[in-house]
């Protein structure tokens, strides 16, 4: 069935969206105000976007009201940020994190949530995450009335250490980190890395030799 997004509200097309593209990594966000308050927040339209410069993508939405929503207004006017990466354990702390509260609110208060600052932005580190991205914005583009781009460049990478088997190498123990991802709907999650195969890439040398025998 064909949805043409031309035809469909803002709410519809979220949900086309929200729904098929599963599951998604979460981005639990900390920044600071000019104020000097914290701010926590998850956001699931987030992936890696490249490594040389290592960099990341969030997409921020808006509050219903058409304001930047707190996270989105820090960064741009602070310049950096920390990504955490969502275990199950903290999934309830993440969640009363994405709490409706007014501009002001210190959500790693809140939730109660253990920090230290970060090596190079001195931002809040959630030391509980599994793993931590400090970074700076290299661009805040607006896609649309109501919502943002923030790409960041990554300077530092925390990564819990009983997930690392080799630092020298950079090999990890991925299933260890028990990350989750959001699914569809307003409260689904999956639990990443439970239920995998394996496929090795395949060489056109190879193939080609498999094909013709030369």
């Amino acid at each position: 069935m064909e949805f043409d997004f031309a035809t469909l509200d803002t709410a519809h097309r979220y949900k086309v969206l929200a729904s098929t593209v599963v599951p998604r990594p979460i981005a639990w966000v900390t920044s600071r105000a000019a104020d000097g308050t914290a701010n926590a927040a998850p956001y699931s339209f987030f992936n890696v976007m490249g490594s040389n410069p290592p960099v990341v993508a969030l997409g921020i939405l808006a509050r219903p009201d058409g304001t930047l929503k707190d996270t989105a207004a820090n960064i741009v006017a602070g310049g950096a940020f920390i990504v955490h990466l969502v275990s199950e354990d903290l999934a309830p702390a993440m969640n009363l994190t994405c709490i409706d509260a007014p501009p002001g609110v210190d959500e790693i208060a809140l939730a109660g949530l253990a920090t230290t600052p970060g090596t190079k932005t001195g931002l809040p580190r959630l030391v509980d995450a599994p793993v931590a991205f400090e970074c700076v914005s290299r661009a805040a583009i607006a896609t649309g009335p109501s919502q943002m781009l923030v790409v960041g460049e990554v300077l530092a990478a925390h990564v819990r250490d009983d997930a690392v088997l080799d630092a020298g190498r950079c090999h990890f123990a991925t299933e260890r980190l028990g990350l989750v991802a959001r699914m569809h709907g307003a409260g689904w999650y999956d639990r990443a890395g439970t239920d995998m195969f394996q496929l090795d890439r395949p060489v056109w040398a190879d193939r080609l030799f498999a094909e013709t025998g030369s």
